[in-house]
């Protein structure tokens, strides 16, 4: 840290084709270190051919790095060695953030690995031919990775669990969505037109795998034929069957006009690690329908309503309950509906009751709506800091603060722990400071 910022390297390798949840992930978590003076990030790609679309995605001044060999065969040394070291390709870090799975081997990095899910140790039959090595893969990254950072609670229990990471390098860092989508309408009309919209529907949200449990809520739409259309968003091409949509890939400010004009939003899920489309469809005021699975049960709370995974004539017939709903125009209002939310969303973050008011001040960047008085802007002003880096508080990582130091990594050179004032950071209130790695921890 030659100018006293903290070099962090990152896989921007989920930022690159049609983003799913984990790009979302990555974007906001690249665009809120971009804005800290601070940190020095760069990216990298872990493609061959393709890496060099990465500078057209990242925030100003991030710089991207490319391969000069393929991905399968890094990954193929990595499982057998901890050569090459991902610094002789894209150059010196002080911490090395795996944001997909996958830590990149660091020599002298930090390392800092987000596992968003374990769906695949359950079924690895169901991985691609591309993706068979991911199970060892996930594990020998966890047991290099100085902190792994999870989604949820019930993920850090399986991590845990299965691949016996010790808990005091676990940190729970939940989701969050953009202030955008408190302020979501339904479709205009030239969207729903452009998209072949009904009037009323049911949307699903997601791609179409196996854990995602479409196949049930297919089977659950086609036996009770007073049910509105089902509309399917992700992945895929679109087209359209009887009752059933496709749109296909849509871009950010479609899907939230898609999700706000839904009747409900259903997740008939196998296995989740966090459910970003419940948050996201509560925002809008949305019902939402998910299965009973930890982690949609951690994220969800009493705010949607649960039914067991396959359960078919549950899941058609707790569909039937937001369509009895806004048959009789029972309308809740809005500003209490998303203060209800905000409260839930800020329970998920564990946020300390004093985050609220100083990010509304000083951290929502302009993005605050008007649109209803303190209640509403504590909700922006929360969610925007759960949106960035996906991690509530990193916005502190602005302003030094000496605290005692909780860090239980030692500097790989000196093997004396970190000390307050170096650079000092803060992060869930707690001293992040150490040449060579990140430290995230929870309060």
């Amino acid at each position: 840290m030659s100018d006293g910022r903290l070099r962090v390297l990152m896989d921007g390798t989920p930022l690159l084709g049609q983003r799913t949840g984990i790009g979302r992930y990555t974007a906001a978590l690249a665009e809120e270190l971009a804005s800290m003076s601070d940190v020095d990030i760069r990216a990298v790609a872990f493609t061959l051919r393709g890496w060099r679309a990465l500078r057209f995605v990242l925030p100003h001044g991030v710089w991207a790095r490319g391969l000069p060999c393929s991905a399968r065969v890094l990954r193929k040394c990595w499982l057998r060695s901890s050569f090459p070291p991902v610094e002789l390709i894209a150059g010196f870090a002080d911490a090395v953030h795996g944001t997909n799975f996958v830590l990149p081997v660091p020599a002298h990095a930090g390392g800092v690995l987000t596992i968003h899910d374990l769906g695949f140790l359950d079924a690895p039959d169901e991985l691609p031919p591309s993706d068979r090595e991911l199970p060892e893969l996930v594990r020998r990254s966890a047991s290099r990775a100085d902190v792994v950072c999870t989604p949820t609670q019930a993920v850090a229990r399986a991590v845990v669990a299965r691949l016996d990471v010790p808990e005091d390098r676990i940190a729970v860092t939940p989701l969050g969505v953009d202030p955008a989508w408190f302020a979501a309408l339904p479709p205009a009309d030239e969207l729903r037109k452009r998209l072949g919209l009904p009037s009323e529907y049911l949307l699903f949200l997601g791609a179409d795998g196996p854990r995602k449990g479409l196949r049930y809520l297919r089977k659950a739409h086609e036996s009770v034929p007073s049910l509105p259309p089902l509309v399917l968003a992700g992945p895929g091409r679109p087209g359209s069957s009887e009752r059933v949509l496709r749109t296909g890939y849509l871009p950010d400010r479609d899907l939230r006009s898609v999700v706000a004009g839904a009747s409900a939003v259903v997740l008939p899920s196998r296995d989740e690690g966090f459910g970003l489309p419940v948050l996201e469809a509560l925002a809008c005021n949305v019902p939402v329908v998910c299965s009973d699975v930890p982690a949609l049960r951690e994220v969800a709370g009493d705010q949607a309503t649960l039914v067991p995974y396959g359960d078919v004539p549950a899941l058609a017939a707790v569909a039937i309950g937001p369509m009895v709903e806004r048959a009789a125009d029972v309308v809740v209002d809005d500003l209490a509906a998303h203060a209800k939310v905000g409260a839930h969303m800020l329970a998920i973050g564990r946020h300390r009751p004093d985050h609220g008011e100083r990010g509304g001040a000083a951290g929502d960047r302009g993005l605050r709506r008007r649109r209803g008085g303190e209640a509403h802007q504590g909700v922006l002003a929360a969610d925007r800091r759960q949106d960035a880096a996906s991690c509530d508080g990193l916005r502190e990582l602005r302003r030094p603060r000496a605290v005692a130091c909780r860090c239980p990594i030692p500097d790989r050179r000196s093997g004396r722990r970190c000390r307050p004032g170096r650079s000092s950071l803060t992060h869930f209130g707690v001293h992040v400071s150490c040449r060579f790695a990140i430290v995230l921890r929870g309060s």
